[in-house]
């Protein structure tokens, strides 16, 4: 009886019939992007927020694109999977850019002496360090303000003109940036090296003078000093650079936009 019900609603409204077809790809796609994307990902986030989005924002994308009739021959398990997997391919770009703020982060609460210091990522589920934390979150508030949003969110609309919803073959090339994308995965760790390197060559030096210390002064507790002297030394080159910070993770941001 279903069956026959659901037949006759695709004889007699097609349109419609097309337009659900393509939107639960389309929703299927969002749900990709919602994965990885930076700030849409987080668990902070109620999953009926995100669920209420993906549905708005497929409809929106269902009378935008107009979508046709799907080939007779399609798998429908095999159009569902690729078209997550795109989604998920622009969502990881974002994700990826942030990474290299978040390794610097890590980089500092290490030679800080802060390595014991670690807090629960709601969003990933594991115990992360403070000041890596403390950098994501920075480095998230600045891709939000420079319009980092609207970079992915547009080249999530461009992707359906270079791989349309019932396509077979997946464009790596035209979709994304690869050169790009090849060039921050390899060099995250660097990256954040040189947010970091201000801080790390502080406290570099630090060492280098309780070292001389501990050989001119041996009844000086140098091992106890270092754990003093590390955090204040490195909080307080923080509060001086964060302001040039900003503006070198948004030259840092804005210089891999391209990569949409």
């Amino acid at each position: 009886m279903i069956d026959n019900i659901l037949l006759d609603f695709a004889k007699y409204f097609p349109q419609i019939n097309t337009a659900l077809g393509a939107g639960f790809l389309i929703f299927v796609r969002i749900l990709g992007l919602l994965r990885f994307a930076p700030g849409l990902n987080r668990k902070e986030i109620p999953n009926m927020v995100k669920l209420a989005f993906a549905i708005t924002f497929t409809v929106i994308l269902t009378g935008i694109l107009k979508p046709g009739m799907p080939p007779a021959d399609a798998s429908l398990i095999y159009l569902i999977v690729i078209n997550y997997i795109c989604g998920c391919l622009i969502g990881y770009i974002g994700y990826c850019i942030l990474t290299a703020v978040e390794a610097g982060g890590d980089m500092i609460n290490t030679q800080m002496g802060m390595s014991s210091a670690t807090v629960l990522d709601p969003s990933t589920s594991s115990q992360v360090s403070v000041m890596g934390k403390l950098f994501g979150l920075l480095g998230l508030m600045i891709f939000i303000n420079i319009g980092g949003f609207y970079w992915i969110l547009n080249a999530f609309i461009r992707s359906f003109a270079i791989f349309p919803l019932y396509a077979n073959i997946l464009p790596l090339e035209q979709l994304i940036n690869t050169e790009y994308l090849v060039k921050i995965t390899s060099n995250i760790l660097y990256v954040g090296l040189q947010f970091a390197s201000p801080i790390l060559i502080a406290t570099l030096g630090q060492d280098i003078i309780l070292g001389i210390i501990s050989k001119t002064a041996p009844q000086i507790n140098v091992f106890q000093l270092s754990f003093l002297f590390k955090p204040v030394m490195g909080a307080l080159i923080l509060t001086f650079i964060l302001p040039k910070l900003y503006n070198v993770i948004s030259d840092y941001f804005l210089s891999y936009a391209n990569i949409f």
